[in-house]
């Protein structure tokens, strides 16, 4: 029973360890709320005997001993099953989030590609939410169920095997409905699904892009189209939960009909002289208790057959395959050498058999049109995304063998999108070197040109820079980053024209701070502008996913049809452009 449950409802090994347990306690839960008619069956018993035979009745003391034996043990047993349901996944919930949390720091930054952020909040938030009401509320409940109602029945049949029957044949026939529904309440599941992401992606989006969405004068399309995916939600909401009401309270009537049929059928067996009275009345007994543990299961059958969809989202991340590797990184230099490497997005390949090499203590430079692959050769030369085909090596290791946070551990990047966090100026700086102390913070940040605007600032480096650096400029953003690298001082830097956007003043502070980072490193550059390629030691042009030159700048400019000298002449021509 519990064979396949782990990977079914995204459980944990604790995880089927506490359903076990939960089921345990709710199966002697159940035998002892049970034991409860068999109190009042003994009772009439001695009634009986006394009406009809004279025998005397027992001490009241007897039935009073037993009769708080009865309600000390029930407390103890119900206490016992709720601290092993909701007690334990209580407390083991914070370790589920983090466990999902810990695998996706471990993903390929490739699987964040073909998720949208909305999307993964959502499986964080939303899946575990609904899976952990699914582990505290229903599987130890309903496993238990299942086991003591197996137990009461061969009890039963020992006493009468037609009332047994007259009693609970609802049950398998109610389950069997709902079961039967399985495949209907998950396509429901589904729907609803996909309607809350698009509303969690609809209300992303605009948060994002609010400035221009007023720029453009967009805000009552964004939010007509908000409120229909709104409306949506509710609708497709409302109609999973009608289906799943409609057949849980079908088969909750068809259950209940076991009442009726044992009354009926014991009538009839009384009449015919095949049962007693009190075997009957043991039954009706019986019958106000046997359903009451299903009462529960019914109403929420329907959400462990929704909560499919939640769980096979949750079991996608950790099916997916982790980037692993070594944790000793050694090499015997810093050149980064890329020997016919492959790479393909989904279907489409990128890079189609890249050789080059990056040389310690030169800057060497990647140019060519857009969607030449130059940024993902800075990404795949990190390991941020794991090649298809060939090898990279950094000295003489291979990177696809050192575990990517180790092999990181010698890359700095400073990228043109800059990303800050809703902290200190210090604060944001250090995360260049975690345990970084604040002189060797403020080292970095002189170095990178930062004490000019930061002292403009109300508290200095302790000030909050808002959202994303919101309440700085974008040199001032830049400076933050590179001194993020100077304190890290990597020996391996990859740089994405971090000066592009940034106007003449900035554009100058911020190549003053780079020259102190990237001096005696090796350096990868994306160059999108040609005057950042003239000083670089080493030109490789890309297109098409493909090296067609390389060499130093002055020589791939005598080439009189090259594909490099084309590219300057054409930036010279578009640099003398005017408006007229």
């Amino acid at each position: 029973m519990f064979s396949n449950i782990k990977r079914k409802y995204a459980l944990t090994d604790q995880g089927v360890v506490n359903t076990k347990k939960g089921a345990a306690w709710t199966v002697i839960v159940n035998l002892i709320t049970m034991g409860g008619a068999g109190i009042l069956y003994m009772l009439m018993l001695e009634l009986m005997g006394t009406l009809n035979e004279g025998k005397e009745l027992p001490s009241a003391l007897v039935y009073i001993g037993i009769v708080i034996l009865f309600i000390i043990l029930s407390l103890i047993t119900h206490l016992q099953q709720y601290r092993n349901t909701y007690g334990v996944v209580y407390r083991e919930i914070r370790d589920v989030r983090i466990g999902i949390a810990e695998r996706m720091r471990r993903l390929p930054l490739g699987y964040f590609g073909k998720r949208d952020l909305a999307d993964l909040t959502e499986t964080i938030m939303g899946d575990v939410n609904r899976m952990e009401h699914v582990w505290s509320h229903v599987l130890g409940y309903l496993y238990g169920s299942y086991i003591s109602t197996a137990i009461i029945a061969v009890m039963l049949a020992v006493m009468d095997w037609r009332l047994m029957l007259a009693c609970l044949w609802g049950v398998p026939v109610a389950f069997l409905l709902l079961f039967g529904s399985r495949r209907l309440s998950k396509k429901k599941a589904e729907i609803t699904k996909k309607s809350a992401i698009s509303v969690a992606d609809g209300m992303q989006e605009t948060f994002e892009n609010i400035r221009e969405i007023r720029a453009t004068n967009q805000e009552e399309r964004f939010v007509s189209e908000l409120d229909r995916k709104i409306d949506q939600l509710e609708k497709d909401m409302l109609k999973g939960e009608l289906t799943a009401g409609i057949f849980v309270n079908t088969a909750s009537v068809i259950m209940r009909l076991g009442v009726a049929t044992t009354i009926l059928s014991g009538a009839g067996l009384i009449l015919s002289g095949n049962v007693d009275f009190m075997t009957l009345f043991m039954f009706l007994l019986v019958i106000t208790r046997v359903y009451a543990p299903f009462d529960q299961s019914l109403a929420l059958i329907a959400e462990v057959f929704m909560s499919y969809v939640s769980a096979n989202r949750l079991m996608e991340i950790y099916d997916t395959p982790i980037a692993e590797g070594t944790a000793e990184f050694h090499p015997t230099s810093h050149d980064i050498t890329f020997e016919n490497v492959r790479f393909a997005y989904e279907d489409e390949p990128v890079l189609n058999g890249i050789s080059f090499t990056a040389k310690e203590g030169e800057v060497t430079a990647l140019v060519g049109p857009s969607g030449s692959g130059k940024s993902t050769c800075a990404k795949v030369a990190a390991r941020l995304w794991d090649i298809t085909g060939g090898t990279i090596r950094v000295g003489d290791v291979d990177i696809m063998s050192v575990d990517p946070e180790v092999l990181l551990g010698d890359y700095s990047m400073v990228f043109q999108d800059v990303v800050l966090f809703d902290d200190t100026v210090m604060e944001n700086i250090r995360l260049g070197r975690h345990g970084a102390t604040d002189e060797e913070v403020l080292e970095a940040a002189k170095a990178a040109n930062c004490d000019e605007f930061v002292e403009k600032l109300p508290d200095g480096y302790a000030t909050p820079i808002g959202e994303n650096g919101a309440k700085l400029s974008g040199g001032e953003r830049q400076r933050i980053s590179i001194a993020r690298a100077l304190l890290k001082n990597a020996p391996i830097i990859l740089l994405d024209e971090a000066t592009a956007s940034l106007d003449v003043e900035n554009e100058t502070r911020v190549q003053g701070a780079l020259s102190r980072l990237l001096a005696d490193k090796t350096v990868l550059v994306i160059a999108h502008r040609m005057r950042t390629v003239s000083a670089a030691d080493k030109v490789v042009v890309l297109e098409e996913g493909k090296v067609v030159e390389e060499g130093a700048p002055s020589e791939l400019m005598k080439k009189e049809n090259g594909r490099f000298r084309h590219m300057v002449e054409l930036q010279t021509v578009g640099s003398q452009w005017r408006i007229r």
